[in-house]
């Protein structure tokens, strides 16, 4: 079929702190520059999408009011293809896709679509909250375009899919957001249109259900239908993606298979400048429940590392975090990955399988992971912290905030240390000198 989506010169413009576009006089200037094949006087930012400036408060000059959600994004999307869309929050990724969803027109640029296109762009997006679930699934099959046979066809797979069989009746308002984007996933995977789109909603739900979403999406790759797929979850999107766009304020920051996009979505924003990060209670990652305060690479007795760390030595990543209400169901966890974007290790603290210590009580909390030592190879690393709840996803997700360096030390075997001197560091994530014995062979006997 080739090319699915062909995406040209697409932009998209908001006037902050507006519900439309502009005033009458704003709107009249600005089509009497368009007619005469001006550029739109409001539109200009700057000679880049610089949104720091649009988004200060103080002092805004009449144009700094006006800020591009996206400017002149260009890719095309070939039959079958899984791409992955990355990038910082506020880059413009769920405005790209609710502009490819037809959820919100573009302010200039033209989008080229070939086939039908089923979102989940958010939890229970296109469902009505007073209709049943069973109601929601005919409703979005025929926005979809889905005959009433067709939809029949696949209602036991979406409940069976969904885990809602027993709420099929019940009217989606009195669903939790964990069953209802079980039933929003399998309405859009199960109903044949041939393209998906799906932002970062998987992170609701608890860990089988997104087992589950991520194994049905690969079946959906694998029979040839064209996925769309934002996600802050970097292993997620290397194994799913063949290739990944990256945005950054906005603009096309690059366009490649996985993992040099990854890597250069570190890079690029300069992630994990420091082994200890500090946020101010007024600028903390987090919600009314849970601000995450401090993330920092400690020796065990709880002091911040420099930034290189002996392999000799072990290193532990210590979470601190203010706690608003009593908390039950709460996980914290980390990711560890290279600059170049290679997974090296995740890790939550409900591993431990624990309840006696999953509860959190008002004020500080404080929890610490230890990586042991020898295990690491010489090279750079970047953790990334987050906090959620258990079936309910992430309520603070803080990609690479810090970074530290392992480099071979003495107490390693003199082979490695050699190694290392002379520049060659050895393939693999992890170097841990093993035990190795010579057994006779049966000439020796």
């Amino acid at each position: 079929m080739g090319t699915v989506i062909q995406v040209e010169n697409l932009s998209k413009l908001y006037r902050l702190g507006e519900v439309s576009t502009g005033t009458i006089s704003h709107d009249i200037n600005r089509w009497w520059h368009r007619v005469r094949g001006k550029e739109d006087p409001y539109a200009q930012v700057g000679q880049v999408n610089n949104r720091e400036r649009s988004m200060a408060g103080d002092g805004l000059r009449p144009e700094d009011h006006y800020v591009w959600a996206l400017r002149d994004i260009n890719f095309r999307v070939e039959h079958g293809e899984v791409l992955g869309i990355i990038g910082r929050n506020g880059a413009g990724k769920s405005t790209l896709l609710k502009i490819l969803s037809r959820v919100t027109a573009p302010s200039s640029g033209r989008i080229k679509v070939k086939g039908r296109i089923a979102s989940l762009l958010e939890v229970g997006t296109g469902f009505h909250s007073e209709l049943t679930g069973r109601e929601n699934i005919f409703l979005n099959g025929a926005i979809l375009g889905m005959r009433s046979g067709e939809i029949r066809r696949k209602l036991d797979e979406i409940v069976d899919f969904s885990g809602c069989a027993a709420y099929l009746d019940t009217p989606v308002k009195r669903y939790s957001s964990g069953m209802t984007v079980r039933m929003a996933f399998a309405v859009a995977a199960f109903l044949e249109a041939e393209i998906l789109v799906i932002d970062e909603v998987l992170a609701v739900g608890d860990a089988e259900f997104q087992k589950k979403c991520l194994g049905k999406m690969g079946d959906v790759a694998a029979l040839g239908r064209t996925l769309l797929f934002v996600s802050h979850n970097m292993a997620t999107i290397q194994r799913l993606c063949g290739r990944v766009l990256l945005l950054d304020s906005g603009v096309t920051a690059g366009t490649g298979d996985a993992p040099s996009i990854i890597g250069k979505y570190f890079r690029h924003n300069n992630l994990g400048s420091a082994t200890s990060v500090l946020w101010p209670i007024n600028e903390a990652p987090g919600n009314s429940k849970v601000l995450l305060r401090k993330v920092a690479i400690v020796d065990g007795a709880g002091r911040v590392l420099p930034d290189q760390v002996l392999s000799t030595e072990s290193v532990a990543v210590m979470m601190e975090f203010d706690a608003f209400a009593v908390l039950d169901r709460l996980v914290v966890g980390i990711e560890i990955w290279q600059p170049d974007g290679a997974a090296v290790l995740t890790s939550y603290h409900r591993d431990m399988d624990d309840s006696r210590q999953m509860r959190y009580e008002h004020g500080t909390n404080r929890w610490q992971v230890t990586i042991p030592s020898g295990l690491l190879n010489a090279g750079r690393y970047v953790v990334t912290a987050c906090i959620g709840e258990h079936d309910r996803g992430w309520i603070c997700r803080v990609e690479a905030a810090v970074r530290f360096s392992v480099i071979i030390s003495h107490g390693t075997s003199q082979f490695l240390r050699e190694y290392q001197a002379r520049g060659i560091i050895r393939p693999g994530v992890i170097a841990p000198v093993l035990e190795w014995e010579k057994s006779r062979s049966d000439d020796e006997t």
